[in-house]
């Protein structure tokens, strides 16, 4: 009887605290599973009872814990289902490593397309952040009959060149902070890190020569779904040029922008951030 009232105690708890971050750092992680993609092990997570489903695409090189912990754990699971994965060669879904090709982008959205096929997922919205964002757009262009609603931060359809030197001065991951590095290393380990994030830049440069900047701005044209884009105006991987492209190029997309806020504005304000993401997923 008093383990029941423990655990009732602890759901009213829940209920009441969900958007606090500090109560959601104290909730244990959901189990991950795997699952066969062609030949790409999949790890991800679902939780939530919901009937609006949610997909979660992680930033470069990141993983369901590194990027989404505040809204995997943190979204009401009454109103959603949550999906989080770590892309092909990422996180814990390896083997086989990550494929650093200048197509990878367009290779992302279509294995999370076929992702969520296996999942039986038909319909869903995306949550995509840096990297995830860009796949996010990419799969909402190829495949508009999936997507319900797009969320967008943190991402960019084109490069600038000044861009590119800007990632090559942060190529040598020993600048990094200890902060930043931490998660990644424990993720990795220090060599294959190293080497992933080098290759990242690279891929960059690459794709950057090859298709004079384009990563998918032709493509926005075909984005149907409902779209938000937020955005933090001191992000130093990402102009504000990067969001008024995205606006005017996405039909009846909309912003929000955080004055403050960098590129982790999921994390950084993660109980607001949250919050109109919902609202602006169960808006009719």
């Amino acid at each position: 009887m008093l383990a029941l009232r423990n655990l009732l105690a602890l759901s009213i708890k829940y209920k009441q605290h969900r958007g606090s971050r500090a109560f959601l750092s104290s909730i244990p992680a959901p189990k991950e599973d795997i699952i066969q993609v062609g030949k790409y092990s999949i790890n991800y997570v679902r939780v939530g009872n919901g009937p609006h489903n949610i997909l979660c695409a992680p930033g470069a090189l990141g993983s369901i814990w590194t990027d989404f912990r505040y809204q995997v754990k943190g979204i009401d699971y009454e109103k959603f289902s949550v999906v989080a994965w770590d892309p092909p060669g990422f996180g814990k879904s390896r083997p086989p490593e990550r494929e650093f090709t200048i197509d990878f982008y367009h290779r992302d959205a279509d294995i999370a397309h076929q992702f969520m096929k296996e999942l039986n997922i038909p319909k869903y919205s995306l949550l995509g952040w840096s990297d995830g964002g860009i796949t996010s757009m990419i799969l909402a262009a190829k495949f508009p009959d999936v997507v319900q609603k797009l969320v967008i931060w943190g991402a960019n359809s084109f490069i600038l060149p000044k861009e590119i030197e800007a990632y090559k001065k942060i190529k040598d991951v020993s600048s990094w902070s200890t902060k930043m590095r931490e998660p990644m290393i424990e993720l990795y380990g220090e060599e294959r890190f190293k080497s992933y994030w080098a290759k990242w830049v690279d891929t960059m440069e690459a794709l950057f020569k090859a298709k004079d900047g384009n990563i998918c701005s032709d493509l926005l044209k075909d984005i149907k779904c409902p779209t938000f884009i937020l955005h933090g105006e001191k992000d130093p991987l990402v102009e504000g040029v990067h969001v008024s492209h995205l606006h005017t190029h996405i039909t009846g997309s909309r912003i929000h922008l955080y004055p403050e806020g960098k590129h982790n504005i999921h994390i950084r304000y993660a109980d607001d951030f949250n919050r109109l993401v919902q609202e602006f997923l169960l808006l009719k």
